[in-house]
């Protein structure tokens, strides 16, 4: 293999080369796993090689050793760790280090990498010891170039996620603090290694806390951010900012000198400075003090319902309010004419502050931004106008009730006239400003006076610009939640067939996909919130919808380029969005119409290309449909089986297999036992799939799920499936996080377990009433999955409330007392009074720990029985 050309092809604009030189790399790292380390390492140091080499080959050793797969990613570190000789690793590790001094900057970055992902592996075995004073001594002796990739190799270490490498990355707290503070030092002449040094500074934070804890080191640290803050070099400056705001995150408890001596000041300043980057960073400090402030007094809250040690609060935000407020509001008035609805710039920055300062200070700072904005509304410069409203906005959460209320029914109107503004930034901020009132005070809003004109300035504003469309759509959703609701009529019912028609208007006049798209959401939410009174209106809209849907089938043989045909699936999308609105709403009112119906939505399924996002939309209407016919769905199953069983074996498309899973068990919750003559097929799919290596872990916990859905939906029929689904809920309960605790993997394992539980619920409900001793042979295991739960903190509401039904449902299928001495065991009552106790819970999980606690307090009295008899 020609190393060179091989590493050149992968930057190839041709898909076929760079995919076929990508194979290349991955089969010489398959058959010879040590000679392509060397070879890759060699390419990387060579400072004859063209510099897009060295960089190719430095990011194929780094993501050979970063896998996001974690189970690729552990193999990869045991083949490092246990099939590579240690003179070959070695070598390797000194031909990055020796990148790190190459006069090639980028070369050095892609060693750099390399070397962290290299570091995660051997730092928590103690190995390497010689990484960190290396870089340490290059920062201090090295040229420019070296302390600069050294440094940012530093920062590469400090921001791995690796679980491991973070823990034992404390043990090396001194040796990356000389290296970093005397990079960022203001004595450092090369601007270049000082920025890469406070960008490595920020990253390694979390890992000092023990020189955080010494008042000596902690000054002089934050002596070199606050000197960097003031550096003259915008990059450097932000980066301080950065660090600062980590630092209040990290160490708030430590911060009173330092705001009463510095950061007041700095901060202040920082956020006019003239360079945004900066400017939003030091907004983002206000921001991240008032977020901590917050999370403080939840915090203290729950330390006085314990007893426990509240934690310290300075109440900067207070504090500060009345020089920090007043410059969020200058802020506000920086927006630019052009600035995309996505973008995120120093006035959003401002904005989202203010929201926090007005949580934060419980309204306190109201009254003060109440006077900027009725001095800036009728200023003649839009930009002072739009500050006002937005202003008016952000301060919606905080106040009290009361306050808020009086505030509202005081700016109401003025925000009102603001959406005819002559500025269509004014009028999409006033839009916004009135769907957070809707949002967080809609009893401010007098119904009888005030809603019409609300909604018919809303829509105004809608057909008035394309930019507006996002706001005023978000606010029409919020009124809907606020006004409507299911019961025999609601306050939206007067209003309702106008603002049908309205949205219809909307939908089918404007060209504007976006707009078009947030049209069909906002009809969506009034229809899901439609009284009964209104029901008729939305048979009605539906004949509509239905209309517009079929008139789609044909468009598919008009397609011609990728526009066509992404706006086609919008269109498709946003219908039938709709129709699954209206399906859900109506209920079993929709039979009448589920011919017609489903007659369209397999058309489509018929008429769409191959990686269109229609399907899923469709399965999700379809699963909708299913559930409003129930067992009357059977007579579709014939057309519509192969269409989901294509979708469950189609594993390139991983969303619409996902999809076809959740569909699986809403169709056999609807048929019953009618789901039987399909179950053989559904079973072969779903095993397969568990087996699939190019389905990720996180289909598992649906498929066991589904599992419980199919036994109880054909109930004792079940049976025949029993034996292999029992293997396969044996071989997942034995899953653990291991002792690396990544979060993810977490969430994975305590996610499978409430799928095992849900699987075992089902089966036990199928066949505790018919034939309940098919269950004996596997009660042990039952109880010894829930012991697994009971001994793991690592718990959701979930999967307890699933924990509890198995309980409560395994000893209702031996009321005999036949198994009572595993519902006698002390953890089984302490598992159950945990989940009765939990406050946090939903009253539904409680309840449902309350009926285990019943069932097992009979499986006793019924061994207390069985025992006198004897």
């Amino acid at each position: 293999m020609d190393v060179n050309q091989v590493l050149e092809s992968t930057l190839s604009p041709d898909d076929s080369t760079r995919q076929n030189a990508e194979q290349q790399l991955n089969q010489a790292a398959e058959v010879n796993f040590s000679e392509y380390l060397v070879t890759l390492g060699q390419e990387l140091a060579n400072e004859q090689a063209q510099p897009q080499i060295r960089i190719v080959a430095g990011l194929a050793l780094k993501n050979l050793f970063s896998s996001r797969d974690f189970t690729r990613l552990r193999e990869i570190q045991q083949k490092w760790t246990q099939q590579v000789d240690p003179t070959v690793k070695k070598n390797v590790k000194s031909l990055a280090l020796q990148t790190l001094r190459s006069n090639d900057k980028k070369a050095g970055q892609a060693s750099g990498q390399f070397i962290a992902s290299i570091a995660a592996i051997e730092l928590p075995r103690n190995e390497w010891p010689e990484l960190m004073p290396t870089l340490v001594e290059n920062v201090g002796t090295g040229g420019d170039h070296t302390k600069q990739a050294s440094l940012v190799t530093i920062g590469y270490i400090c921001e791995s996620e690796d679980v491991q490498l973070r823990a034992a990355l404390g043990q090396h707290s001194n040796s990356i603090l000389t290296a970093v503070v005397q990079g960022a030092r203001k004595e450092e002449p090369n601007i270049e290694v000082r920025n890469s040094a406070v960008s490595a500074l920020s990253d390694c934070l979390e890992f000092v806390r023990t020189n955080f804890e010494n008042e000596g080191e902690r000054n002089y640290i934050m002596q070199v951010v606050c000197e960097a803050t003031q550096s003259g070099d915008t990059r450097v400056e932000a980066g301080a900012f950065g660090c600062l705001n980590r630092i209040m995150g990290l160490y708030y408890e430590k911060m009173k000198f330092y705001m009463e001596k510095a950061l007041y000041g700095l901060t202040i300043i920082g956020m006019k400075n003239e360079d945004e980057d900066v400017a939003k960073l030091a907004v983002e400090f206000w921001s991240t003090v008032c977020e901590e402030e917050l999370n403080i007094d939840d915090d203290n809250e729950s330390a006085t319902l314990t007893g426990s040690e509240p934690r310290p609060h300075y109440n900067f935000s207070r504090v500060a309010a009345g020089e920090v407020v007043p410059t969020l509001i200058e802020l506000l008035t920086k927006q630019e004419e052009d600035a995309s609805d996505d973008e995120y710039n120093v006035s959003r920055a401002a904005y989202q502050c203010l929201q926090l300062f007005s949580q934060c200070t419980r309204g306190e700072i109201a009254p003060g931004v109440l006077r900027f904005v009725e001095q800036l509304l009728p200023d003649p410069d839009w930009h002072k106008r739009d500050a006002a409203v937005s202003a008016f906005g952000a301060i919606m959460d905080g106040p009290d009730d009361k306050m808020l209320e009086t505030m509202v029914k005081q700016g109401l109107s003025l925000i009102l006239q603001k959406m005819q503004d002559e500025n269509v930034h004014v009028k999409d901020s006033a839009a916004y400003a009135l769907g957070r009132i809707c949002e967080v005070i809609p009893e401010a809003i007098d119904p009888n006076t005030q809603l019409q004109t609300l909604l018919e300035a809303l829509f105004a504003g809608i057909q008035s610009s394309p930019r507006m469309a996002g706001s005023c759509c978000w606010a029409l959703m919020n009124i809907a939640d606020a006004f409507g609701g299911e019961g025999e009529t609601n306050t939206l019912s007067p209003h309702f067939q106008g603002t049908v028609q309205a949205a219809l208007n909307v939908t089918e006049k404007s060209d504007n996909s976006q707009l078009r798209t947030a049209a069909y959401e906002m009809l969506n939410s009034f229809v899901g919130q439609a009284a009964q009174d209104s029901l008729p209106i939305v048979a009605k809209l539906l004949d509509v919808i239905v209309q517009r849907l079929e008139a789609t089938v044909p468009m598919q043989q008009q397609v011609v380029s990728v526009d066509d045909k992404m706006m086609l699936e919008e269109m498709q999308n946003s219908v039938t969005s709709c129709l699954l609105a209206i399906i859900q709403r109506l209920g079993t009112e929709i039979k009448p119409q589920a011919d017609h119906i489903m007659t369209i939505l397999l058309r489509m399924l018929s008429s769409v290309s191959k990686g269109s996002s229609v399907p899923e939309i469709v399965f999700a209407a379809v699963g909708a449909l299913s559930s409003s016919c129930e067992d009357d769905f059977v007579k579709y199953m014939e057309p519509f089986a192969p269409f989901l069983y294509n979708a469950l074996g189609n594993h390139e498309e991983p969303s619409l297999c996902s999809i076809a899973i959740g569909l699986v068990s809403d169709i056999t919750r609807s048929l019953g036992d009618k789901a039987q003559p399909f179950c053989d097929s559904f079973m072969n799919y779903l095993l397969n799939n568990l087996r699939s290596t190019s389905l990720s872990n996180q289909f598992k916990p649906a498929i066991l799920q589904c599992f419980g859905d199919i036994a109880q939906a054909i109930g004792v029929h079940f049976e025949t499936y029993l034996s292999v689904v029992v293997q396969v809920l044996q071989q997942a309960a034995n899953v653990t996080p291991g002792s690396d605790q990544v979060y993810d993997l977490v969430e994975y394992v305590i996610s499978l377990r409430e799928g095992i539980m849900d699987a075992w619920s089902g089966i036990i409900l199928a066949l505790k009433d018919t034939n309940a001793q098919l269950l004996a042979p596997y009660v042990d295991t039952i109880f010894q999955l829930l012991s697994i739960v009971y001994q793991d903190g690592s718990r959701s509401e979930g999967l307890m409330r699933s924990a509890m039904g198995v309980i409560g449902d395994l000893a209702d299928a031996f009321p005999q007392g036949e198994y009572s001495n595993y519902f006698r065991s002390e953890w089984i009552t302490l598992l159950i009074k945990e989940v009765r106790q939990n406050n946090d819970f939903t009253t539904r999980t409680r309840e449902t720990a309350r009926w285990a606690k019943e069932q097992v307090r009979r499986q006793s009295s019924l061994d207390q029985f069985s025992s006198k008899m004897t």
